[in-house]
């Protein structure tokens, strides 16, 4: 329970459905948190306490939404923790930092859900004899006699959250309960009110919960001050056109900050770490007609690794960033732990870091983590 509308009302179906509900929140320790100390994590239990809770910074995740959770808990008669995953959440910062230090565009909440939503999280639950983890997010479980389990998208499309998802590996997915998954973003507001929780209109979190100011670059200075030095700006030709802060201030795609002006629009089409170098260009030169993506998670039996015969495509509709639509493609296996896709239309802005998932009509396929742009 994130304090949010939609756990919430997840949390409130399945106490109306019958089942015996526990709420979890995960204390995350993001800065500017003035959380009163709990007890060390127990392996034999959880050392959790609602009790000790402070109203401090708001955000994602932050003090207010553990007191907003506890309410909606106590509104539904059901017990609720505060879990401290202060020294697992460490991994997700020092992977953000990593990332961006590396050149690429990390994808935090993906990995959260990865490692801590349907990772750690999941030992809690055994821990006090739950058989699932349920979550507020947007997509939805099917069973199938053939597959067992599969993953497809939220019925509202504009909310979709099965991207953020593809990486719960495939044996947990029959661990998992995600009962908003069918409804409309308004209809789940128009239950929470019906519910009576106090947070039926509460706004959606936009931000990251560790960089509640979207400083990105200022976080990494501060966790890694020597990795951010001023460095240049060039065109595609290599021409020398300015100075920039650190490579760590700018994603692929970026047009605004830039920091020069040529008179048409320029964006980032290239970061070396390396050399600390930017390079800018008009938006073609952001085109790539395909993409590799490593650290691959398959939720469905093809495809298989390759041998000696050229492993065959499959057709698909490919998402390579959370607010994009997925487009039409074909995927296959391209080596070990490794895939590739080929767009049917060429596309912009791949940017590697981010993830690549792939769906066959509703249903997830898998995906993996993007590499490199291609373009044939």
């Amino acid at each position: 329970m994130s304090g949010g509308v939609d756990s919430s009302v997840a949390a409130a179906l399945l106490k109306e459905q019958g089942y015996d509900v526990v709420g979890c929140f995960m204390r995350l320790g993001s800065p500017g948190e003035t959380f009163d100390e709990l007890e060390p994590y127990d392996e034999e239990q959880m050392a959790c306490d609602p009790k000790k809770i402070r109203i401090g910074k708001q955000g994602c995740c932050s003090i207010n939404d553990a007191a907003d959770a506890r309410i909606v808990a106590a509104k539904l008669d059901i017990p609720f923790y505060v879990c401290n995953f202060k020294k697992d959440f460490g991994r997700i910062i020092d992977y953000f930092v990593g990332e961006y230090n590396a050149g690429r565009t990390p994808n935090p909440c993906v990995r959260c859900n990865d490692w801590l939503k349907f990772g750690k999280l999941h030992e809690y639950a055994r821990q006090i004899d739950a058989s699932f983890v349920a979550s507020g997010h947007y997509a939805r479980l099917e069973r199938s006699n053939e597959d067992g389990w599969s993953l497809r998208r939220g019925v509202d499309h504009d909310k979709d959250q099965s991207y953020v998802l593809f990486g719960a590996p495939r044996d947990r997915l029959a661990e998992m309960m995600l009962p908003i998954g069918g409804f409309q973003k308004s209809e789940v507001r128009e239950m929470a009110e019906r519910y009576g929780l106090p947070v039926f209109n509460k706004p959606d979190s936009q931000e990251i919960c560790f960089v509640p100011d979207q400083d990105y670059a200022g976080l990494v200075k501060r966790r890694s001050p020597d990795t951010v030095q001023p460095g240049r700006i060039v065109d595609t030709s290599g021409k020398d056109l300015g100075e920039h802060p650190g490579q760590q201030h700018f994603t692929i795609g970026q047009r605004r900050g830039v920091g020069v002006a040529l008179g048409y629009p320029i964006y980032v089409v290239h970061k070396d770490p390396a050399s600390n170098t930017v390079v800018v260009g008009e938006r073609e030169e952001l085109k790539a007609t395909g993409l590799k993506a490593r650290e691959t998670n398959w939720l469905i039996d093809w495809p298989v690794s390759p041998d000696d015969n050229e492993p065959v495509w499959r057709d698909c509709t490919a998402k390579i960033r959370y607010n994009a639509d997925p487009v039409p493609a074909r995927v296959r296996i391209s080596g070990d732990d490794e895939l590739e896709v080929t767009f049917d239309e060429p596309q912009y802005a791949v940017a590697p870091g981010q993830a690549v998932v792939c769906y066959e009509g509703e249903t997830v396929l898998g995906g993996g983590w993007i590499a490199e742009a291609t373009d044939r």
